[in-house]
């Protein structure tokens, strides 16, 4: 069963996709227009710095043919994306993986398909990643998997599970013991 698409305002969640080291990570948080969500979200993607610049999700096959993804849907690297090559995976590669990743959940009835909800998407992607193609994909997973656990939430089990093992979490940018 799937939550209103009204009741979808403030959800959080977290994605991975792919391998390094053409992996991508995701923070995706679902708003709806004028909230305070919203607002605050909107608030932090206007005032961005060197390397940080906020994408519109479209797509299109030439510049003046760009179509808007509804839901509205806002992304913002992670880490500067100062090179080229990284600038293009994110304007490239990844707004066409997270866009078709809010599509899909647009078309499994997850999220409304209108200019009244905002997507946010933080996005990573991996420093050594040499691959738009296995990029696209990476995004497409790990934004398609954030909004389903924003929309749907985690599994009560895995949560419980978590919660055991508390005392052993590490993470792999945590290198002590």
């Amino acid at each position: 069963m799937t939550t209103p698409a009204s009741d979808l305002d403030g959800r959080i969640a977290q994605g991975w996709g792919g391998d390094a080291p053409n992996g991508v990570h995701v923070n995706v948080i679902l708003a709806r227009r004028g909230s305070a969500t919203a607002a605050a979200m909107i608030g932090a993607h206007v005032g961005p710095s060197a390397g940080f610049t906020p994408i519109l999700a479209c797509a299109g096959e030439k510049q003046r043919s760009y179509e808007t993804i509804h839901p509205i849907t806002i992304l913002l690297p992670k880490a500067p994306a100062t090179d080229p090559f990284m600038q293009t995976l994110m304007s490239g590669a990844v707004q066409v993986g997270a866009s078709q990743a809010v599509l899909d959940a647009a078309a499994d009835g997850l999220v409304a398909a209108d200019q009244e909800h905002i997507v946010f998407v933080s996005v990573w992607i991996d420093p050594d990643a040499d691959d738009e193609t296995a990029v696209r994909r990476s995004a497409h997973e790990a934004v398609g998997a954030a909004v389903r656990e924003a929309v749907l939430g985690r599994d009560p089990v895995g949560v419980r599970a978590m919660i055991e093992r508390r005392a052993s979490l590490t993470h792999p940018f945590y290198g002590g013991a």
